[in-house]
């Protein structure tokens, strides 16, 4: 599914999406100068609360980390370290993030990671019919339901915002 409203590129993201049969709809935003989270669910005149961020952390232990939250929230690292079963997580270096997962800051996505990293999404999100993130390049969005997004990535919820 595509907006009418104009033409969108397509990303990698959204071909895994629909490679897997997953519902999304495309929602651009990279005509606006919008920069925050926060900047994006305006723009989209969105619910901040259904708009998530792609956090990439790495434990004490050596693995890292996806985790999705909203984008009015913070993520609670020791609620993270929780969910995943470790000491402590951290975020990653701005640096490491292309390395890693083949996006760069501000357009990384849960969809097409060059590994398959374990993903995280604050529990929040499963009150929601759908939520929304990023399709993996500055000014392209996302949007789906928990249950279509299964069919492309496993993931877990926790509590993990504050």
């Amino acid at each position: 599914m595509r907006d009418k409203k104009q033409k969108i590129e397509k990303t990698n993201v959204m071909r895994l999406l629909e490679q897997k049969k997953a519902a999304y709809t495309s929602h651009y935003y990279g005509d606006t100068d919008a920069v925050s989270g926060a900047d994006v669910a305006a723009v989209l005149g969105e619910d901040p609360a259904r708009v998530y961020k792609t956090l990439v952390t790495v434990a004490g232990s050596g693995e890292h980390y996806v985790f999705l939250v909203p984008v009015e929230k913070e993520l609670e690292l020791k609620k993270a370290a929780k969910a995943v079963g470790e000491k402590s997580v951290a975020m990653i270096k701005t640096k490491e993030l292309l390395p890693l997962t083949g996006y760069i800051h501000g357009g990384c996505s849960p969809v097409g990671m060059k590994k398959p990293l374990r993903t995280v999404i604050d529990a929040s999100a499963a009150g929601f019919d759908t939520i929304l993130f990023s399709a993996g390049k500055i000014g392209y969005q996302v949007e789906t339901s928990l249950g279509e997004l299964a069919k492309v990535i496993r993931f877990d919820l926790a509590d993990i915002g504050e």
